[in-house]
């Protein structure tokens, strides 16, 4: 039997909901973020804010300078997180088989589902109205074989959209699909396949698996599964947490490495705390992550170690040696051993 996975993405969540709550918003440019004073960014915005080029992860003084007469609002993810909890509320009414990625999506694996008549459509059709009705929150649904496509598929008419991709489908709707629409294609992955003429799936297609595994590696193998519409990822209930970190966007640019010791232990202790209360997880290797004031980022990493102010310092004068410029975020992190990883290191000898 083929997989039917449904992806519910929440139209601009948070400013979703505070237009909700304030319908006085609904019809100007609306984000949520930190103040420009802050060095803050966008966490997200309304239709109408994209209207004037502004987007997420966006900083808050650029967007300002977009759109003088933008709403700006800090959020409240109280708020959030019960809107969050009342959506999922309602895919857990379908099936049990929900992965939560966010507060605003998830995946749901509706193969054995036997309302509606087992179809995947009318269950995302049902979806967006109880989401609407009972939670005031616009979602776009996408629906088809495996997780990727159905990802694909909820951004595709957004806002309110309902994309299903069927079996019989897939072929077509992967021949012009743009590659960088493909998970883990970042602008870095993007450039390099332009280099090679290729745009478009078909145009990956064309090359041979081992020709994209010398190119890319394990990657490689990736890009050739997913140009073919294949993704064989199951519906996770229990996401694995990879990493623990705590990060600080500054003020006022720190002007050079001298000024990151005091701001590296404050980092230590709050990742300390963090760590705690996830229970002292197993680490396999710390990680430092600077954005520097031309808003260039790099990140450093350690197999091993432990998360000491030591460790972080030296981990972030390599990392600032790169660029040698003022520094507008700093972070510091660990990885955390798999589980996978620590099944093997479980077994008996």
């Amino acid at each position: 039997m083929s997989r039917k996975i449904l992806h519910v993405d929440c139209d601009c969540f948070y400013a979703a909901v505070e237009m909700r709550d304030n319908p006085a918003l609904r019809e100007v440019p609306l984000a949520i973020g930190g103040g420009a004073d802050e060095r803050g960014v966008i966490a997200t915005c309304n239709y109408p804010a994209r209207a004037y080029g502004i987007h997420s992860a966006m900083p808050t003084a650029r967007a300002l300078r977009l759109c003088p007469h933008l709403t700006l609002l800090r959020g409240d993810f109280d708020r959030y997180r019960e809107a969050s909890r009342q959506i999922q509320a309602i895919f857990h009414e379908l099936t049990p088989l929900v992965e939560p990625l966010s507060l605003d999506e998830a995946f749901l694996d509706v193969t054995a589902v036997t309302r509606f008549s087992g179809s995947a459509t009318w269950m995302a059709r049902w979806i967006k109205q109880e989401c609407r009705q009972r939670v005031g929150i616009t979602v776009s649904v996408g629906a088809a074989q495996s997780k990727f496509l159905a990802k694909i598929a909820s951004d595709w008419e957004k806002p309110d959209g309902l994309t299903v991709i069927a079996p019989s489908q897939v072929a077509e709707f992967l021949h012009e699909l743009p590659v960088t629409k493909l998970h883990g294609v970042g602008p870095a992955t993007a450039k390099r396949l332009r280099a090679m003429d290729i745009v478009t799936c078909d145009d990956l297609r064309q090359l041979p698996l081992e020709r994209l595994v010398q190119e890319f590696g394990k990657f490689g193998k990736r890009l050739f599964e997913l140009s073919r519409g294949i993704d064989d990822r199951p519906v996770r209930t229990e996401r694995e947490r990879k990493s623990v970190s705590v990060e600080t966007t500054f003020v006022s640019d720190l002007p050079d490495l001298a000024h990151c010791h005091d701001q590296l232990a404050e980092l230590c202790e709050r990742l300390e705390a963090r760590l705690a209360h996830h229970g002292h997880p197993s680490i396999a290797g710390t990680f430092v992550k600077v954005r520097f004031d031309d808003f260039s980022l790099t990140t450093l990493d350690t197999r091993g170690g432990t998360p000491t102010l030591a460790t972080f310092y030296a981990l972030a004068e390599q990392a600032w040696a790169r660029r040698k410029r003022p520094l507008r975020l700093l972070g510091v992190g660990v990885r955390l051993v798999s589980d996978d990883a620590r099944r093997q290191l479980d077994l008996p000898l």
